[in-house]
């Protein structure tokens, strides 16, 4: 069939938004109608190069939709299934998966390279084969994608919203509960409240901390956190310091988890200073394959038994954890229409990446028919 994608054709380019060619859906794949494609800032790594992917791509991982056509071999979904797309395929029986590291999926290692789960590409444009990102490509109002992407969800859910926890949302989320290990009590720093740093408060919400400091130098954006549960806020890491040496009593936090636009190695020792004994600090932020050093004090690592950790998803189960905090929005308990500061449509996207870069968005999201 033919539709419309956002094709990036080249390092540093625009997206361009052209038509396209979709075939059918092959063994274990489905065809899905999306209503929604989250803009996450990953794309946009994949505009600068920090994430080495093959080009061309059809950008976007964050898309919800319903089942519209079934290939052969498919057994965990059926057409008129509502589903969200989780950014990495969870096929359920390798040793990650099975050991309850989902994220991990040993699948996750097509993700850049732009083939389908079941091998070779989907799209076609200009006369030549597309890749996709994350296996999805979702800036685009149809995608085919393989069953281990495509996750169920209860039918009463908006599947506007729903796009967003197929990523930033489950991920920040994740990286406060999962890698992070809030405790209620806690003293939690979020460095960069965006679109994930804002879920990793929502995070930490959950979980029951007792302070929670965003840490973010676009005033707006320190604003917007507070609604979602930060009681104070810093616009630096120095100033960051002080504060939560003083709310403290000088026992410093006990977890720090960097969401940065950009994730930079000058940032590791002075968010580790943020942290107590036992203190862990979690890298959730997208840094650029060059990115090898890393300024870090060993000897305040060992004295005060400090952890310094990745997360990839927030260490969430998409196919656990993308349901429950569905649930969780739909109790009212998780917020997802607030996240969205401004909507798109496709034509829009590189518009919506300006306004990300311009610092007006905390999430923006594409609109389909």
């Amino acid at each position: 069939m033919k539709t419309s994608a956002a094709v990036l054709w080249g390092t540093n380019q625009e997206w361009s938004v052209e038509e396209v060619e979709l075939a059918d859906p092959l063994y274990g794949e489905v065809r899905v109608k999306l209503a929604s494609s989250g803009l996450c800032h990953s794309d946009e790594h994949l505009v600068t190069g920090d994430l080495p992917a093959v080009l061309p791509i059809v950008g976007g991982h964050e898309g919800a939709g319903i089942i519209e056509a079934v290939g052969p071999g498919v057994t965990s979904l059926a057409e008129g299934d509502h589903v969200v797309l989780g950014f990495i395929p969870s096929c359920g029986r390798c040793s990650a998966c099975s050991t309850g590291h989902q994220n991990l999926c040993e699948l996750g290692a097509l993700i850049m390279s732009g083939q389908e789960v079941a091998g070779g590409q989907r799209i076609t444009a200009r006369g030549q084969g597309i890749g996709t990102m994350c296996c999805l490509g979702t800036f685009s109002p149809y995608v085919v994608v393989h069953e281990s992407s495509a996750i169920k969800i209860r039918n009463d859910v908006p599947l506007d919203k729903a796009s967003l926890v197929g990523c930033g949302v489950t991920t920040g989320i994740g990286s406060a509960l999962y890698s992070a290990e809030v405790r209620a009590g806690d003293i939690v720093a979020v460095v960069g409240v965006g679109g994930i740093g804002t879920n990793a408060i929502q995070g930490a919400r959950l979980a029951g901390a007792k302070f929670i400091v965003a840490i973010d130098p676009v005033e707006a954006r320190r604003d917007s956190a507070k609604f979602f549960g930060a009681t104070h806020s810093a616009a630096n890491l120095d100033e960051a310091f002080g504060l939560i040496t003083e709310i403290s009593n000088g026992l410093m936090a006990n977890s720090a988890v960097i969401t940065t636009g950009v994730g930079e190695g000058h940032l590791v020792a002075p968010v580790m200073a943020l942290l107590g004994k036992n203190g862990k600090a979690v890298i959730t932020s997208i840094s650029p394959f060059s990115q090898v050093d890393v300024k870090l004090s060993l000897l305040d690592m060992t004295l005060y038994q400090k952890q310094l950790r990745g997360s990839l998803f927030g260490s969430a189960n998409p196919r656990f954890d993308i349901p429950k905090i569905l649930d969780l929005y739909m109790d009212g308990i998780v917020k997802l229409d607030e996240l969205v500061t401004a909507t798109y449509t496709l034509d829009q996207v590189n518009q919506g990446y300006q306004d990300m870069r311009d610092g007006k968005n905390v999430r923006g999201m594409i609109l389909f028919d």
